[in-house]
């Protein structure tokens, strides 16, 4: 009988049979920072985003990006009538602007914005701020990106990305 690790509790398996799912495939989908597809949703935008899983790739309703807003950058104030929108801070200063509230954010920060609510994030730091974004529903979000102009992830991305910017030499 196969178990899978996740659900491996030993009293589950002394009292219960649990049958492997054989109506289809549940591989995992593994991605390397350089085979993010890259967009600017329009020209003036002075924000990257990188779709690390969306739609068409997870077969699900949700998009996980990365989000690099250059010095000075900045969403639209905008709205989702149904998703929930996480950020998650990997490098960099900003500021949420939430239904009017200012959230100052940094490295190691979340913000969680429920739909409807009607928010900005914007870079108020010297660098570039990169933010892990997961939308969910994807609500045409991943098309949207999609629709803008290719782009490309540069060296000091893919570092942030792979974490080899936090690296302390020896």
């Amino acid at each position: 009988m196969y178990i899978p690790q996740f659900l491996y509790i030993p009293q589950l398996v002394m009292n219960a049979e649990i049958e492997p799912v054989t109506d289809h495939c549940m591989i995992p989908v593994v991605k390397s920072p350089k085979d993010c597809q890259v967009y600017r949703i329009s020209p003036q935008d002075n924000n990257r985003l990188a779709i690390v899983f969306d739609s068409a790739i997870a077969d699900d309703s949700l998009t996980v990006c990365l989000e690099i807003f250059d010095p000075g950058g900045k969403t639209p104030y905008h709205r989702h009538n149904f998703a929930v929108e996480m950020f998650f801070i990997l490098k960099g200063e900003g500021l949420a602007i939430c239904d009017g509230k200012n959230i100052p954010l940094r490295a190691g920060d979340s913000l969680l914005v429920r739909p409807t609510g009607i928010h900005e994030i914007r870079n108020t730091g010297s660098g570039r701020l990169h933010a892990l974004c997961f939308m969910v529903p994807n609500e045409d979000f991943s098309e949207l990106i999609r629709s803008g102009i290719p782009a490309e992830l540069d060296e000091e991305d893919l570092k942030v990305l792979s974490r080899m910017d936090s690296l302390i030499p020896c």
